[in-house]
């Protein structure tokens, strides 16, 4: 059973009959569906069915001889808004199935970002079609299996002033990437006086009021994150079929803004703009020429 049913709203399906209801619904009743034949000749199929706004449940397989489609495996789906990088991304098949993965260096997180790929079907028949264009945007999505609300970090005078350097530290981290020593020896020393101010106040205060935003890799599979980040918008919808209510916010963490979804039943506290939300997501994401 997959983990992040309960994230679109599925919180009920639990036994293997049940699922296979849900899969076949997709599969005779369809919203999208999406073909892209090989260079071998396969043909490859997505049929996926919105229950929701923006969410509901994807099912890939291929066409056999007979024209009969033949399922190969699920995955429920959740599509984020606005543009989340514009960062190169480089796309690896799984080595067991027809699925992808996303790969970019994305610098304001400073680790290596894997997700997810919602549409590759769509990306690689672009790509046969001769579309492929310079660049690449990229609007991530998140299902979150648990989470809870946090109050908001109250910012001493000092701390907003720093926070308005942002730019500067991401031009810095590019100049060193590319290996500029004087851009690597400035991060060095400011890493020096982050380490000093925390080992300060780490003995007195809660680490959740000392870091605002973090973005880290979680558990053994790549594509997944614990996250704490800033709430800067939300709002509630439904899953038309079960009922089930889904908060789906839009969160800042590190300066990257994307949208999570998570089944209230699995979410302690209210969102409010400006609270923050910790969790635990399956990042997704939607990659576009442009």
């Amino acid at each position: 059973m997959h983990e992040f049913l309960s994230s679109v709203g599925f919180s009920e399906i639990k036994k293997r009959d049940q699922l296979e209801a849900l899969v076949n619904n997709v599969i005779e009743d369809p919203t999208h569906r999406v073909v892209l034949t090989k260079d071998d000749g396969t043909t490859l199929c997505e049929l996926s069915r919105d229950y929701g706004e923006f969410m509901g449940i994807a099912v890939r397989g291929e066409y056999d001889d007979d024209n009969k489609f033949k399922p190969e495996y699920f995955f429920p789906y959740f599509c984020g808004t606005g543009v989340t990088t514009y960062q190169h991304v480089d796309i690896e098949k799984h080595s067991d199935k027809e699925a992808f993965a996303g790969v970019c260096d994305e610098t304001r997180i400073g680790i290596t970002l894997i997700f997810y790929m919602q549409n590759p079907l769509e990306f690689f028949r672009e790509y046969k079609e001769g579309l492929k264009r310079g660049r690449m945007q990229t609007t991530l999505s998140g299902l979150a299996k648990q989470g809870m609300i946090l109050l908001p970090v109250n910012k001493e005078e000092n701390e907003k002033k720093k926070g308005k350097t942002g730019p500067d530290r991401l031009s810095l981290l590019e100049k060193a990437k590319n290996g500029d020593e004087e851009a690597i020896e400035s991060l060095t020393l400011e890493d020096i006086d982050t380490y000093s101010m925390l080992s300060r106040r780490i003995g007195r205060e809660d680490v959740l009021t000392i870091v605002n935003t973090y973005f880290m890799p979680y558990g053994i599979e790549s594509d997944q994150y614990a996250i704490l980040g800033i709430i800067e918008d939300f709002h509630y919808t439904r899953n038309y079929m079960t009922g089930e209510d889904i908060c789906i916010m839009t969160l800042n963490c590190n300066g990257m803004s994307f949208d999570v979804c998570i089944n209230i039943k699995d979410m302690v506290g209210e969102p409010i703009i400006g609270r923050r939300f910790k969790g635990v997501i399956w990042m997704q994401g939607a990659v576009f020429h442009i």
